[in-house]
């Protein structure tokens, strides 16, 4: 069995050989992997079963300055003009939303937006997809955001507002985000792409960021156009659904909507084994090792035992990739780092 047919077993709910993992290192983790080992990538090092894929950047990129005056040093503002202004703690940034003061339709509308569906930008996608196969191993594009990026335009503030009183403005960002994504999910699909990460946060620690049927009005018919999209271009492909928090509410819904893999079952605010039980045979899920729990303060011998309890509850019968719920942060010591590894590489079907 390949890598790619390993992974793609377990993310069928069939039974893999070897346990499919996955780890995101912040920048001062990867600097300790790059001084301890002498390597650059460490999906490659440690042996995961997939690997990213992406389109060309943009020839033409878009002067969003004028959509942000005033901001702090240093900002960045990226493809889709949104800008990250410097946090103060790793890779955290405030976003810097452009269209926060906009209050027409047609100011959305009028909001330019990145070449995403120019061909020259897929002009080298399926060849990159055909030698990560060549290679056995999964091709994975990350990620197709809806929700997200349109709120990171309004601000949060304001797109929440907008979804109880001004439907004309979450319509028009909603649909401007959609539009270019529907495209971008069938040309991935077309060039053979395994995984499609979709990813819109809409859970807190305690629970959602709107009610359930605010999700259905405004998220689901969206999501599941770009779901679709990709599917009918390639009924195998999988959709991966990312959100953090406490979203078991929403679970029949993503389902509903064709998402195959659920991210990250964060256990600080759901119970992955119970999340099993319920929704094990309709999903599969990557993730259940708590970045805010187990990853930072757990012993060695800790992140081992809760390493091997998630693949043999959640991982029993196929349906897990394992993995840490988020990047790893600063403060996880690099001996938990290689504790997960150790233990996924140790078990044994």
């Amino acid at each position: 069995m390949t890598k790619r047919e390993n992974i793609l077993a377990a993310l069928r709910r069939q039974k893999p050989e070897r346990v499919p993992f996955s780890l995101q290192l912040c920048w001062s983790l990867y600097e300790e992997f790059k001084k301890r080992t002498g390597a650059e990538d460490y999906l490659e090092y440690f042996g995961a079963d997939f690997r990213y894929v992406g389109l060309e950047p943009s020839k033409y990129p878009i002067d969003y300055r004028p959509y942000h005056p005033n901001l702090p040093e240093g900002t960045y503002i990226d493809e889709w003009g949104i800008g990250q202004v410097p946090g103060s703690t790793a890779h955290f940034t405030k976003m810097a939303s452009p269209l926060k003061d906009a209050t027409t339709p047609q100011e959305i509308w009028d909001f330019p937006v990145p070449d995403i569906t120019a061909d020259y930008r897929y002009e080298n996608l399926a060849a990159n997809v055909k030698k990560i196969h060549d290679a056995g191993l999964a091709a994975v594009y990350s990620a197709v955001q809806l929700f997200e990026p349109a709120w990171y335009w309004r601000g949060l503030d304001n797109f929440l507002c907008d979804m109880l009183d001004d439907e004309e403005m979450v319509e028009a960002a909603m649909e401007k985000m959609t539009q270019p994504m529907e495209i971008l999910c069938r040309r991935l699909g077309e060039a053979g792409v395994d995984i499609i990460v979709y990813g819109d946060d809409v859970g807190t620690q305690r629970g959602l960021m709107m009610n359930v049927e605010t999700w259905q009005k405004w998220v689901k018919p969206y999501t599941k156009r770009v779901i679709d999209a990709a599917k009918n271009a390639k009924p195998d492909l999988l959709a991966y659904y990312h959100s953090d928090g406490a979203i078991e509410e929403l679970i029949p819904e993503f389902i509903d909507v064709g998402v195959d893999i659920l991210n990250p079952v964060q256990p600080e605010c759901m119970d992955p084994v119970k999340i099993k039980q319920q929704y094990g045979d309709r999903l599969s899920f990557w993730g259940t090792i708590g970045t805010q729990t187990t990853m930072p303060f757990g012993t060695p011998e800790e992140v081992r035992q809760e390493t091997m309890k998630m693949i043999e509850t959640v991982g029993k019968g196929g349906g897990l990739v394992i993995a840490p719920t988020h990047i790893i942060e600063p403060e996880v010591p690099w001996e938990n780092v290689m504790a997960f590894i150790d233990a996924v590489k140790g078990y044994r079907y």
